[in-house]
C-alpha cells in the first residue's frame, strides 16, 4: 500500500463540483443591506466579476475550469494524498488515516485554488486592482500571488492581531507586489469608526471585510475578492475533494470519516462537498463528515442559524448562516483563519440539515495534536488545520477502543512555516485556552439585522 498517492497533471479536474445542484435544501436568499430586498445580480456588479456572480447563484452540477486557470494550477496540482502510517502506529489505532496536503502550493495553502480563479475572472472584466481582507495571511498571500500572474494590483487589509503575529506573511504579499495594511486602518470610514470605538482592538475578519468592501465600492477600477464563505469560493475549492476521491479509488478505499477545519468554510467545503454528494446520493450514505473549529470562535457549535451581515459595518449582503453576531470580535488566538463570526451559507445549510456535524477544541489540545503529527509525519501543520488533526485523533481513539477499521480522510490545508510564533507560545506554556462566554455571544446575537 503506497504512502503517497499521486495523480498526473492531466488528471487535474476539468470541472468544479457545485453542491447547489444536489442539496436537499438551499440556503435562503441573501438580502441587500440597504434595501432589505433579495440581492439581485446588479447589486453585486459594483464589486464582483460577472462570471463569479453567475457562479454564486448557479445550480449547474459541474462548471468547466478555464484552461488558463488549469495551466496555473499545474504549478502545484494535483496535490498529494498521504497515508499517515506513522501516525496510525503512534495512535495504536486500527483506522487508516489519509491526508490531502494543500501546503504544496506556492503560497503554502489551499487558498490559491480560488485566488487564481477570482483573479482570472476579474482580469476578464478589465479590473485593475483587487481589495481583500485576510486573517492569518494565507488568503492575502494567495491573492497577491494570483494578481501578480495577471498583472493586477492587490490591496490587503490584514487582521491586526495576525499582522503582528505573522510578519512573514506580510512579507510574502509585498514580495508578490501587494500592499498590506493592519486592520482596522484609518484609510476607510469603517476602519476609522472601529478605531474610534476601540483604539486598541486586535481587529477581526468582519472588520477587515468591511474595509475591503468599502475600498472596492469607492473605486471604479477595483473589485473585491473573498477567500471563503461565498458559494463560488466553495465551488473553486471542490477541486480538493474531487482529486481526493480519485486518489482513494486508486488504492480501492472509500472514506468512512471526512474532516476539515472550519472558519469561513472554504477549507472544509473543498474536501467535504464531493463526499457530501455521495452521502446525499446514497452512494456512501454512512460517511461521517466533521467540521472542526476553535472554542474561542465556535460558530457552528454555539452560533445561531439566522440572517446576519458578513461584516461588522453591515456593507455585505445579509446571509442565512450560522453566526455569533456580526460585531463579535474573538480573542487573538493563533488560528487567525478561523476567527470569523459567520459560516458559509452552504456549509451552514448542510449543518442545519444534519448532513455534517461540528466539534470545537481549545488551543492547547490542538497544538498537542499538531506536534504529534509533525513528529510522525514530518509536516508542521498550520494552526487552522491542526484543529482537523485533533478531530482525527479523537476519531482514531474511538476506533481503537471499538476495534473499528475505519478510513479517515482529512484536509491538511497548509503548513506552519510562518506560524512558528504560535508553536513557540505552546512550547513555552504561554498559549491560553479561551472559551468565549455564552453571555457575550448572546449579547452579540441580539444585534442581528431585522428583515
Amino acid at each position: 500500500m503506497p504512502v503517497k498517492i499521486l495523480l498526473d497533471e492531466n488528471e487535474i479536474p476539468k470541472k468544479w463540483y457545485n453542491i447547489q445542484a444536489d442539496m436537499p435544501n438551499l440556503p435562503g436568499p441573501s438580502y441587500n443591506p440597504m434595501t432589505k430586498e433579495p440581492v439581485k445580480p446588479e447589486d453585486l456588479a459594483p464589486i464582483f466579476a460577472k462570471e463569479l456572480i453567475k457562479q454564486e447563484v448557479s445550480t449547474e452540477r459541474y462548471i468547466s475550469i478555464p484552461e488558463e486557470i488549469r495551466e496555473i494550477l499545474t504549478l502545484w496540482r494535483p496535490s498529494p494524498l498521504y497515508r499517515a502510517k506513522r501516525l496510525e502506529k503512534l495512535l495504536k489505532t486500527p483506522a487508516k488515516i489519509y491526508y490531502k496536503y494543500e501546503g504544496v502550493s506556492p503560497a503554502g495553502s489551499h487558498k490559491l485554488n480560488t485566488a487564481v480563479a477570482q483573479a482570472y475572472y476579474n482580469k476578464q472584466d478589465g479590473i485593475k486592482r483587487i481589495a481583500t481582507e485576510t486573517g492569518a495571511g494565507q488568503w492575502g498571500s494567495s491573492l497577491a500571488f494570483a494578481t501578480r500572474h495577471f498583472d493586477m494590483e492587490c490591496t490587503v487589509y490584514m487582521v491586526k492581531g495576525s499582522y503582528e503575529q505573522k510578519p512573514y506573511r506580510k512579507m510574502m504579499m509585498h514580495t508578490w507586489g501587494a500592499q498590506c495594511y493592519p486592520s482596522p486602518t484609518n484609510m476607510t470610514n469603517s476602519g476609522r469608526a472601529m478605531l474610534e470605538r476601540d483604539p486598541d482592538t486586535s481587529g477581526s475578519l468582519g472588520i477587515a471585510i468591511s474595509e475591503a468592501v468599502e475600498d472596492a465600492a469607492t473605486h471604479d477600477d477595483t473589485n473585491y475578492a473573498l477567500g471563503s464563505v461565498l458559494n463560488h469560493v466553495c465551488l473553486h475549492q471542490s477541486i480538493i475533494g474531487l482529486e481526493t476521491k480519485k486518489q482513494l479509488s486508486m488504492v480501492e478505499e472509500t472514506a468512512d470519516v471526512v474532516i476539515g477545519c472550519a472558519g469561513g468554510g472554504s477549507n472544509f467545503a473543498g474536501i467535504a462537498f464531493p463526499f457530501v454528494k455521495d452521502k446525499i446520493d446514497k452512494k456512501n450514505p454512512d460517511v461521517e463528515i466533521i467540521a472542526a473549529e476553535p472554542t474561542a470562535c465556535p460558530t457552528l457549535t454555539k452560533g445561531l442559524y439566522a440572517y446576519d451581515y458578513g461584516d461588522v459595518a453591515g456593507l455585505t449582503p445579509i446571509m442565512q448562516m450560522y453566526t455569533l453576531g456580526h460585531d463579535f470580535i474573538p480573542p487573538s488566538i493563533h488560528s487567525g483563519g478561523l476567527r470569523y463570526h459567520g459560516m458559509s451559507p452552504l456549509v451552514s445549510r448542510l449543518h442545519a440539515d444534519d448532513l455534517i456535524k461540528s466539534v470545537a477544541f481549545h488551543q492547547n489540545e490542538v497544538f498537542k495534536a499538531a506536534v504529534a503529527f509533525a513528529e510522525t509525519e514530518g509536516i508542521i501543520p498550520a494552526p487552522e488545520s491542526a484543529h482537523a488533526i485533533k478531530a482525527v485523533f479523537d476519531v482514531a481513539e474511538e476506533c481503537r477502543k471499538k476495534g473499528e477499521e475505519k478510513t479517515i480522510v482529512f484536509n491538511l490545508s497548509g503548513h506552519a512555516h510562518f506560524d512558528m510564533t504560535a508553536y513557540e507560545a505552546y512550547f513555552e506554556g504561554n498559549l491560553p485556552d479561551y472559551e468565549y462566554p455564552a453571555e457575550l455571544i448572546a449579547a452579540s446575537l441580539k444585534k442581528l439585522p431585522q428583515l
